[in-house]
């Protein structure tokens, strides 16, 4: 991809630079991240209370009512501050992501480094018609993973970088 002015975006000079990545994931995301914190704090909030329940100590009444103000809150705010936050692009030369919400996480990866492209789709993703594209290199900073996309984007980044890392010399190492 190249920018007005003709040089490759995120390279200068040969150099790979991090940059914000422009597109964002899909709306659906915002459904399937409070969907999972909510089953995560019923679980949690469950057996908390089935602690309650049987012990019966003082303390847990006040306790589990401040876990539930913050199984609210978070499940309130969470999913749509990762909406904000995360943005991935993919580019002939690199493969551009942020991510995260309070923890935000900027990642670059070089075509060329490329070894392997994987898409997942949990129970709950596959309901919501969403997939995560895992791009694994040789860093040791582990995979570049794109969460919360539409199938049909999900399928064309991997046949995208599939098709592109066919076509770049080397061994990704």
């Amino acid at each position: 991809m190249t920018s007005p002015t003709g040089r490759l975006v995120g390279v200068d000079d040969g150099v790979y630079r991090l940059r914000a990545p422009a597109n964002l994931v899909s709306k659906r995301a915002v459904l399937h991240w409070t969907l999972s914190a909510a089953i995560g704090w019923v679980v949690a909030l469950g057996a908390l209370a089935g602690w309650w329940a049987f012990a019966g100590h003082a303390w847990q009444g006040p306790a589990l009512a401040a876990l539930g103000g913050v199984a609210v809150l978070h499940t309130a705010v969470m999913p749509t501050w990762r909406y904000r936050v995360h943005r991935w692009e993919t580019t002939p030369e690199a493969v551009f992501t942020r991510s995260g919400w309070v923890s935000q996480q900027w990642r670059l990866a070089p075509v060329s480094r490329i070894q392997t492209v994987d898409t997942q789709r949990g129970p709950l993703q596959q309901a919501l018609n969403l997939a995560t594209v895992t791009v694994t290199t040789a860093s040791a900073a582990g995979p570049v993973k794109i969460e919360g996309l539409d199938t049909d984007v999900a399928a064309r980044i991997v046949d995208e970088l599939s098709a592109t890392t066919q076509a770049v010399p080397g061994d990704a190492t």
